[in-house]
């Protein structure tokens, strides 16, 4: 039992660093939509006000990746081990 708890335990937290890598793709998205909208701006300055707003719907959009990410791993961390605990305690009193 203690020891299907700690591979339990320790795959639950496996996952959660698994979830958090989610969080480099928005990083460098972002940057790189920073980066062009610099870039067209500098080209043509007058169309500011529309590379901007798109830029930050576009930032807006791929952040939410990074987020869906980390309620992932908050998830697997916080909840699933209460969870999963209880499903391994009922199959093992079960098995008696």
């Amino acid at each position: 039992m203690e020891l299907a708890m700690g591979i339990m335990l320790g795959l639950l937290g496996l996952g959660a660093g698994c979830a958090m890598i989610a969080g480099i793709g928005p990083g460098i998205g972002e940057g790189n939509a920073v980066a062009k909208a610099c870039e067209a701006i500098g080209r043509q300055p007058e169309c500011k006000s529309d590379v901007t707003s798109t830029m930050i719907m576009g930032c807006a959009i791929a952040e939410t990746t990074g987020l869906y990410g980390l309620i992932v791993a908050i998830l697997l961390i916080f909840v699933a081990p209460g969870i999963f605990t209880g499903i391994l305690k009922d199959a093992v009193n079960a098995m008696k």
